[in-house]
C-alpha cells in the first residue's frame, strides 16, 4: 500500500476530465501488464475500485462527480490518497445477490464468464450501485435474463427495458 498526495486536475480534451495524477513509480508498483486495477482510499475513506489510466504525460485515476461531491473536491485542491493493487477476481466487489443469481443460472453464468473483464465489471457495477437488497436482486434477475436473450452481445437499450420490467414486478 502506498500513501501519497496529488492535486485534483482537469483534462481539456475529453469528457473524462477530472483526475488525480499518479507518479510513474507509484503506478508501476501497483500494476502489471495484465492488471491496472487498484483499490483507492481518498482522505482515509474507501476502498474505491479504480483503474490506473495512462495519458501522454502521466498515469492518473479518474475522480467522478460523485466522489468530487462526497469529498468536496475542487480543481487545484490537494488530495490525500492511498492505493494498493486490486487482486479481486473482477476488479470490483460482487454483490451477494448477483453471485446467487449466477450460481442458480448455469446458462447465464457461462455467458457471463465469456464476457470481457470490462463488460463483467460493468454488469457487476450496475448491481453494486443499488443499495436496496430487493432491488439488487431484481436488477440481477434482469441481467441474467438479458445474458440469455442476447447470448453475450450486450444491448444497453434492451437491458434497460428488462431492468424496468423486473423493477415493476
Amino acid at each position: 500500500m502506498t500513501q501519497f498526495t496529488s492535486v485534483l486536475s482537469k483534462f481539456d480534451f475529453n469528457h473524462w476530465q477530472h483526475h488525480v495524477p499518479v507518479e510513474d513509480k507509484i503506478a508501476a508498483a501497483h500494476m502489471d501488464e495484465n492488471n491496472r486495477r487498484v483499490l483507492v482510499w481518498i482522505q482515509e475513506e474507501g476502498p474505491f475500485h479504480m483503474a490506473l489510466l495512462k495519458a501522454k504525460t502521466c498515469w492518473y485515476l479518474l475522480i467522478n462527480q460523485q466522489l468530487r461531491s462526497r469529498f468536496h473536491l475542487e480543481v487545484g485542491q490537494k488530495v490525500s490518497l492511498r492505493i494498493e493493487r486490486d487482486t479481486s477476481e473482477y476488479g470490483h466487489e460482487v454483490p451477494e445477490e448477483f453471485t446467487i443469481m449466477l450460481d442458480q443460472d448455469e446458462e447465464a453464468n457461462e455467458i457471463f464468464l465469456k464476457l470481457t473483464p470490462g463488460k463483467q465489471r460493468s454488469l457487476i457495477y450496475l448491481v453494486t450501485k443499488v443499495k436496496n437488497p430487493e432491488s439488487r436482486m431484481k436488477k440481477s434477475l434482469a441481467i441474467m435474463h438479458h445474458l440469455r436473450l442476447s447470448k453475450g452481445k450486450l444491448d444497453g437499450k434492451q437491458l434497460n427495458e428488462l431492468i424496468k420490467y423486473y423493477n415493476n414486478l
